[in-house]
């Protein structure tokens, strides 16, 4: 009973810290690939420039080749309200760190650019007035500068 409890405890806790370390890892891969992190605060289902910003930017192809091409880590702090996309509470919990950090004054959508450090390279208040790709070729320049 001993070893069934002590498993148990074990795969909740690494599913815990695997939660409350996405920043950290992403810090990590970011630095082994010299890559940049991008952290979008986003409402995905009651804010509407936040949905047009997954849509038009987030979900296209020319962004998923700077994810492909180890430009940027993503990581998306998400605050959904209705009830069936709840995240879990350690997510909840992480997304709620970062905002306390990153967004103090609760901007949607608020797109970041972080170093490996994470420190911010580069602020998006709001949906981008670029497209996929300006955004995506803006992304690629600062990451060319942070590895000069």
């Amino acid at each position: 009973m001993k070893t069934i409890i002590s498993a148990i405890m074990m795969v909740m806790f690494s599913m815990g810290m695997h939660a409350q370390n996405r920043l950290e890892n992403a810090k990590k891969e970011a630095m082994e690939n010299k890559e940049l992190i991008l952290l979008s605060f986003s409402g995905s289902d009651w804010c509407i420039p936040c949905i047009k910003l997954h849509k038009n930017i987030i979900e296209t192809e020319d962004f998923s080749k700077l994810r492909s091409d180890k430009i940027i880590v993503y990581i998306n702090a998400d605050f959904p309200r209705n009830k069936k996309n709840q995240l879990s509470s350690d997510i909840k919990k992480e997304n709620a760190s970062l905002a306390d950090q990153y967004n103090p004054k609760g901007l949607f959508p608020y797109t970041l650019l972080l170093n490996s450090d994470g420190k911010v390279v580069k602020k998006w208040e709001g949906l981008p007035s670029e497209n996929a790709l300006a955004f995506s070729k803006e992304i690629r320049d600062l990451q060319q500068q942070q590895t000069r």
